[in-house]
């Protein structure tokens, strides 16, 4: 019989009155990977902060190995052995990334208190290369892309060398090649002993990888047991309590003839090459490529974030000014960023105030510039309804409270208040669960039928074959290739994004900027 190495005993929770875990009891065993899944919201965030010591349970015990187990803080548990690997990355940006990996336990000097900086990096590289990361453990964590970052905060969780290591959507800033790397990493150290909480919302991952698994829906556990009795069918019937039919919702093109959007020549040293590319009413244009092909670079330059040499950009047949958002925004684009935490949200103010953050000088007086609270509510309120967002108190609850896809949902409804002619959306499904997916694709389609116009950059190529009207392939900061609906292949995407076979077939239809 397999040892538990940890329990959840009868764990319940409340917030504001409300039950965010409701009678939770399962547990893990020695050398096992267990998955957790539920729609956001469900408990998984609330429940491993239990398990941190970030929160105290209501009711309820927990086990680690046999015996009581009650951490009142996250030293507690690192000094028990268990490790987080968050969805939010936990670094210092202004370190380096010997600095962040060592950062619990400096080695120091022998008999000193200086930080011994050689054995610092010496195994702060060790540990890079058994991730099979090639960077310097000297460089600043704020040079590295998303993905890198991600593997940096792995290394610094597998640096103390814990028992229980737990997972929460690692995979969302990693390429298909880091995600099986990972992968083989966590099936390693399960091979050594060590046990793994693996949360994701990536179904077929969790089926891939985990042995056993535990189904949350609001608060309790609907089923659980091994792997192989639970297809992704049943675990979404169970997360959602209902039967979905249709990942997608089905598409119906509404593309107009006038041009929204319209770039020639776009460059910027190092980051992307002559990029032509445009977008016309109602049109949904997805944005193929690997980690560090240029594409959210571009959606900066885009939307005015970052600067770039050569080209030029033109909305609605007029020049749009570089290196200025404001403008951007005042002729109708909306930017939804990847880096929802550090760049989309406010996490220390009510989700009321992140929602109108955009929009308040619709709701302002021309003279007094006070905001008409009221009508900003409302407006508010029903955006809110719209994206099903799951909160207590939209006036006064903090952003930072909410779950990883609420969150993201306040995102997008920041934006929907402004009604943009240009919606660029990057990653906006990252560590969203399958039915909050489902709502999003909803209201992009809803948009694009009303005339929004839509870049869409996804890592998901199914999603992006099942929303887009072209798909714009990309590699190395330049579009390789653009194909019209009709004309995608999953298979082919993926040879163009890895630059292979380019000039394949050239009797075949090329598309650029939506025309032969």
């Amino acid at each position: 019989m397999a040892e538990v190495v940890f329990a959840y005993k009868n764990i319940t929770k409340r917030f504001f009155g409300v039950h965010a875990l409701n009678n939770v009891s399962f547990e893990l065993e020695r050398g096992k990977i267990l998955g957790l899944v539920g729609e956001n919201g469900a408990g998984k965030s609330t429940l491993m902060n239990i398990l941190g010591g970030v929160l105290q349970p209501d009711e309820g015990e927990m086990f680690l190995s046999g015996e009581p187990y009650v951490p009142e803080s996250p030293l507690d548990a690192t000094c028990a052995g268990i490790e987080f690997i968050h969805q939010e990355l936990n670094l210092f940006t202004n370190l380096s990334v010997a600095e962040n990996i060592s950062i619990s336990s400096f080695p120091c000097i022998r008999r000193t208190p200086f930080i011994h900086r050689r054995a610092m990096q010496d195994s702060s590289r060790k540990l890079l290369q058994s991730l099979n990361l090639d960077i310097s453990p000297n460089i600043l964590v704020e040079n590295l892309s998303p993905g890198e970052r991600q593997l940096v905060e792995i290394a610094k969780a597998l640096s103390t060398n814990a028992d229980i290591l737990l997972f929460d959507e690692p995979t969302t800033s990693l390429t298909a090649n880091e995600t099986e790397n990972l992968f083989a990493i966590m099936r390693r150290l399960r091979d050594e002993g060590k046990s793994i909480i693996y949360i994701s919302h990536i179904l077929s991952d969790v089926q891939e990888l985990v042995d056993d698994i535990v189904v949350l829906r609001d608060g309790q556990v609907m089923g659980g047991g091994p792997i192989a009795d639970f297809p992704i069918h049943r675990m979404i019937n169970l997360m959602v309590g209902r039967e979905i039919d249709n990942v997608f919702p089905d598409r119906i093109p509404s593309i107009k003839d006038r041009v929204i959007l319209s770039c020639e020549h776009v460059s910027e040293t190092g980051m992307v090459r002559d990029i032509n590319l445009s977008v016309r009413e109602g049109e949904i244009v997805g944005m193929f490529g690997l980690m560090g092909s240029g594409r959210t670079e571009f959606a900066r330059m885009l939307f005015g974030i970052d600067p770039y040499k050569e080209g030029s950009i033109v909305v609605d047949g007029e020049p749009l000014p570089k290196h200025n958002p404001q403008e951007s925004i005042k002729r109708g684009l909306a930017f939804i960023t990847e880096n929802r935490r550090e760049e989309g949200l406010l996490m220390d103010y009510p989700i009321l105030e992140n929602i109108g953050l955009v929009s308040l000088p619709d709701y302002s007086a021309a003279v007094t510039r006070l905001v008409d609270s009221k009508r900003l509510f409302k407006r508010a309120d029903e955006v809110a309804s719209s994206l099903r967002l799951k909160c207590n108190d939209l006036k006064n609850q903090k952003v930072k409270s909410l779950s990883g896809g609420n969150q993201q949902k306040v995102v997008i409804g920041k934006w929907l208040l402004k009604d943009p002619s240009l919606l660029i959306m990057d990653e906006p499904t990252r560590g969203i669960d399958v039915g909050a997916k489902y709502e999003v694709y909803l209201i992009m389609e809803r948009l694009a039928s009303e005339g929004t116009g839509i870049l869409f950059i996804s890592s998901e190529i199914e999603e992006l074959m099942a929303m887009c009207d072209r798909i714009v392939v990309w590699s190395q900061g330049e579009v390789m290739r653009e194909f019209r609906r009709e004309d995608f292949s999953q298979e082919r995407i993926m040879r163009i994004a890895f630059r292979q076979d380019i000039d394949y077939d050239m009797e075949e239809k090329v598309v650029v900027n939506g025309n032969e």
